[in-house]
């Protein structure tokens, strides 16, 4: 059985994992998102860690490509420092998929099935 609530009314908040999102940007490479762990009431929760995460872009050929991914930090310091790794690993991570994609397109097995299909041609 699924999970999933039947009605929208059915969708609740986890209250025992509310985040306030901060942002910090230096208006050039790009930014750092952090979560920090709330309780219900908006304060700080200090049994839990804050979440950091990392976004910029690249130019491509085909125009910017954005990339992001999750910086292991504790603090804003630690994630600032981080930050390069994080997006040179999260580019890795996004060529692997893309070759990976390709190989599995590659080695599909076009029938004269397909191929109409795909036209939409009727024979």
């Amino acid at each position: 059985m699924s999970d999933q609530p039947e009605k929208l009314s059915d969708v609740k908040m986890d209250t025992a994992n509310l985040y306030r999102e901060e942002s910090y940007t230096d208006l050039k490479t790009g930014g750092i998102r952090k979560l920090v762990p709330i309780k219900t009431d908006g304060s700080e929760d200090s049994s839990r860690e804050p979440i950091f995460s990392g976004h910029t872009q690249l130019m491509s050929p085909h125009g910017p490509l954005p990339i992001q991914g999750a910086i292991e930090a504790k603090t804003l310091e630690e994630a600032v420092a981080g930050f390069p790794q994080a997006m040179e690993e999260a580019m890795n991570k996004m060529i692997e998929e893309a070759q990976q994609y390709q190989r599995e397109q590659a080695n599909k097995i076009v029938t004269p099935a397909d191929l109409k299909k795909e036209s939409g041609l009727i024979i």
